[in-house]
Order: C-alpha cells, then structure tokens, then sequence
C-alpha cells in the first residue's frame, strides 16, 4: 500500500506541474501532503524518466502541457524483455543497477497508475453521489483551487456533476454561492452527520468553456488564432473544441463563445498576442488593452 500511496502521489504532481500555473515546492507539497524534501526527490525522479522539468523566475516549477513522454510507454511484454537484457548482457557493468531502476519505476507507475488514479476519483465520485442522494453536506479535502492558488477544506452542500464527471456543482456555505469544483483537485470527501440547510439556494447552471458559472454578467468572446494556437487552447481548455472551426477566408482558426469571465480567457490570449486577432467585442479589446499597459508599466 505505500508503493501505490507514493505512485498515485507522483501522479498528482505530474498532473499539478502540467496544469497552469507554475507552482512552488513549498504549494505542491502541502497539495500532495508531503515534505518539501521529498518534493525535490519526485522532481528528481521524473527528470530521469524523461519529463522536462521547467522553473520560471520566480523559482516555481511546471511541465510544458504539450510535453509527451511516447518514448517511456512501454507495455508489460516490453518491459520483462529489457529486465532480461540488461540482466544477462550488463551483468557486469555497473549501469546495470540503475537501469533496472529506471525500468521498474516505469513499469510500476505504467501498469499501476491508471488503475489507482481512477480508483481514487472513482471513489471520491461514490462519495459525493451518497451525499447527493441523502443530501448530506461534505467537506472536500484540501481543495486546490487554480484561481487564488490557496489549499483549503471547504464546506459544501453537491447538488449535482457536470458532463463527464469533470466537476461538481455545490452550494458553499461560508461564501453563500453555488460553485464548481474541479473533481480532480478534490484531496479527500468527508461526509458529514448535517443534512442540507440551504437547499432553495441551490441552482445548477451549465458551465462555460472554461469551467465557470452564470454570474449576473456574460460576455461574448470571438478570436481568430494560428494553427499553433489553435492546437494549445484544445489541450489546455477541451470544452472549447466544438467551437472552434477553420475559417476559409482568412485560414486561420474561429473560436466564438459566451462566457461568464473574462479572467482565464485573457490570460491564455496575453501569451500569444500575435497570434491572435480579437474580432468585434469592443469590451473584450478594452480588457485586453488596460492588462497590457499594466504589464508595460510593471517592467518599466
């Protein structure tokens, strides 16, 4: 059991460094529950499987999203194979011993760690649909929140999942607003003896492209991208897919959607200014424009 503790705590951080922003050791232990130390030794051990460990300036670590690690896929046949190999023709060399490392490091985390990651989402989804059904409130586990970057417990009344089981909708007690949390960033479910207090509050409202909710305000975004682009927002953002359409005219790539917050869509056209043309939505312009003076004038 701590073999499959420590691989299903490798998976979390591979998931934490690939998923924006980039993260201090200090955030990414308190998330995996685990010292500073042994961080550093993970961060290590990815780097000799073959993942490009990245540090941005302010010494915080992340993995490019688009990173691919084909090389390392093996399957079991593959795997018994090389032991054998480097068992009997580098018996005597003294690689042998941390090749066979490398091997069983990969072929543990291969052959275990898709069965334990959807073992441990699996039952965090039980969890939550008990307390839907006998309308309990829960506590999610050191949630990990992508917007404020704090860790925290929090007390929520689930009302219902989204497609997919990608999020949960629920009412939080200490805001007094019904939000969606990221069912992958959920630690741990404690079910509670309480019973739903504020049931007449709950309201589920299909989420936007980027995971937020109906606020009092909507906005109507449309952006015309390269190929490069095009490609990125897919993997960093996969609801937007059915929007995006190839326009002949210009062969560049269409992406129109209402949103209901203009936070993560900025931040994503900021990285690529030219390599994307905002069509129409004066307001979205406006944005953009008063977000980039502010980084003009902070490296000034």
């Amino acid at each position: 059991m701590h073999n499959q503790n420590k691989i299903l705590r490798v998976l979390q951080l591979i998931n934490l460094l690939k998923t924006k922003p980039a993260k201090s050791i200090r955030h990414l232990a308190e998330v995996i529950n685990s010292t500073q130390r042994t961080i550093y030794r993970y961060i290590d051990l990815l780097a000799e499987l073959g993942f490009h460990i990245e540090k941005d300036n302010s010494n915080r670590f992340f993995i490019e999203a688009n990173e691919k690690n084909n090389d390392l896929d093996f399957n079991i046949e593959e795997i018994q194979f090389l032991n054998q190999l480097v068992q009997t023709a580098g018996k005597d060399s003294m690689l042998k011993d941390s090749i066979l490392k490398k091997l069983y490091i990969v072929s543990d985390i291969q052959i275990n760690s898709q069965h334990l990651l959807k073992a441990h989402l699996g039952k965090i989804i039980e969890l939550l649909s008990k307390a839907i059904l006998s309308k309990k409130q829960v506590i999610l586990r050191k949630y990990h929140s992508v917007n404020s970057s704090i860790i925290s417990d929090r007390l929520v009344e689930p009302i219902s999942f989204t497609d997919n089981f990608q999020s949960l909708a629920a009412y939080e007690i200490k805001t007094g607003e019904n939000k969606y949390f990221n069912i992958e960033r959920i630690s741990a479910i404690e079910i509670t003896k309480h019973s739903f207090k504020f049931t007449l509050l709950h309201k589920f409202v299909t989420p936007d492209v980027f995971g937020f909710s109906e606020t009092k305000k909507e906005y109507q975004i449309e952006l015309l991208m390269t190929l490069r682009v095009y490609i990125l927002l897919k993997e960093e953002y996969p609801m937007t897919t059915p929007l995006l359409k190839f326009d002949k005219t210009n062969k560049l790539y269409n992406f129109k959607a209402t949103v209901y917050s203009l936070k993560p869509i900025t931040r994503f056209v900021l990285g690529f200014l030219n390599e994307i043309t905002v069509v129409g939505s004066k307001e979205f312009k406006a944005h953009l424009r008063n977000h980039v003076d502010t980084l003009l004038k902070g490296n000034e």
